[in-house]
């Protein structure tokens, strides 16, 4: 009977795997190139059209904010930079209500759109994880609020809609074939990936391989943190290889949306990275891993890769960040997250300059790109 459980157990992995390798030749071709988290919690940042000439100078074609601050999406008119804007947290209340997200996006998007490329609205950051639990009910009618208001304005096939998540919505995340979401937000995630599910929206997941080394450090292996050459892991369920942990966690967030129904939404990473400094306790928070770990991923996205789920399909992917942001609250490291210090000088060298001058020499599409689109054999 034990062995019969396990076949079966088997066999139901092996038809989940097929299922959502093939599901991703469904999606639309997307915009590529990679992106960078572009936070304003400092009293000493660069101003937003220094900002401009610097991701300009980088060859970096999008961007997020975490808000919709005025100057930025002023400064940022009539560039080839994308940008992601976010209707802030304790706003959801408000713009649930239809009339209210018809006047946020009057007052906050239409006015900046198209000089403005903005693509997509993050509606709320984190809100399944947020301190204030009532939050929760207000996001997905606050999603479909805003959604509404676009559909009325006429912008809704330019800017998508989708909210970011912690990875701290799922229960189980390994093996990632055992991707699960709690049993507290599955209800409403069930909503929300209904809504994506019909508007042909992205999941977005903040992804930091970091916290679980930091957690665990005698456990995983920083060679596998950090998408240096290791033995990896393998799936007992799928037979396939990891040989890092955010491909691992991403495909676990695929496998747990499967699991409600919902096989085919794009997974994009909106926010991953490492820190380059941190307190006593913050284990492996340096300038080495630091720079290690976003070499690497850039390295990675060059190569076009998809996760070992999807290997057909490039990762869109959101560097945090660009700056250090010395007003952030928290630990250390939550301040030491920038590639670069907030008077524009690199933090440590990941190489960005390099790639971007070998992209404006070559013949060859390489500005750091990353979508979720169909690889070229």
């Amino acid at each position: 009977m034990l062995k019969f459980f396990r076949r079966s157990v088997k066999m139901n992995h092996v038809f989940l795997l097929f299922s959502l390798c093939f599901s991703g030749f469904g999606f639309l071709q997307g915009v590529t190139s990679l992106g960078i988290n572009y936070g304003q919690l400092g009293n000493n940042l660069q101003p937003p059209d220094r900002v401009l000439d610097l991701l300009s100078s980088l060859k970096l074609t999008k961007a997020r904010i975490y808000d919709t601050n005025p100057q930025i999406l002023t400064s940022f008119a009539n560039s080839n930079i994308e940008l992601i804007a976010t209707v802030e947290n304790q706003m959801l209340p408000v713009v649930m209500d239809p009339q209210q997200a018809l006047q946020w996006v009057s007052t906050h998007i239409k006015p900046y759109f198209p000089a403005t490329k903005i693509t997509g609205i993050a509606v709320g950051n984190e809100i399944f994880t947020d301190g204030d639990k009532t939050l929760i009910g207000y996001l997905v009618p606050a999603i479909v609020s805003i959604h509404s208001a676009l559909v009325q304005l006429g912008l809704d096939k330019d800017i998508h809609v989708s909210t970011s998540n912690s990875l701290a919505v799922l229960q189980e995340s390994y093996p990632p074939s055992a991707g699960s979401f709690k049993s507290e937000v599955s209800g409403v995630m069930s909503q929300l990936l209904q809504f994506l599910s019909s508007t042909g929206s992205p999941f977005w997941i903040n992804a930091y391989p970091y916290f679980a080394y930091k957690d665990d450090p005698n456990r995983i292996s920083l060679d596998y943190v950090l998408f240096n050459r290791n033995p990896g892991m393998v799936d007992p369920y799928t037979n396939l290889h990891y040989d890092n942990m955010l491909y691992a966690q991403v495909d676990a967030v695929v496998y747990a949306m499967f699991k409600l129904g919902y096989g085919k939404i794009e997974v994009r990473v909106s926010e991953t990275g490492w820190p380059s400094k941190g307190d006593s306790n913050e284990i492996g928070a340096t300038v080495q891993n630091a720079a290690v770990y976003n070499r690497n991923l850039l390295r990675r996205q060059m190569s076009n890769e998809g996760t070992p789920l999807r290997p057909n399909m490039r990762l869109e992917v959101y560097l945090f960040a660009l700056f250090n942001e010395d007003m952030k609250p928290g630990p250390t490291s939550e301040r030491n997250y920038g590639l670069f210090q907030p008077d524009g000088t690199m933090a440590y060298n990941v190489g960005l300059s390099a790639i971007a001058k070998t992209s404006s020499t070559s013949s060859t599409s390489v500005s750091l790109t990353s979508s979720a689109t169909k690889v070229k054999p």
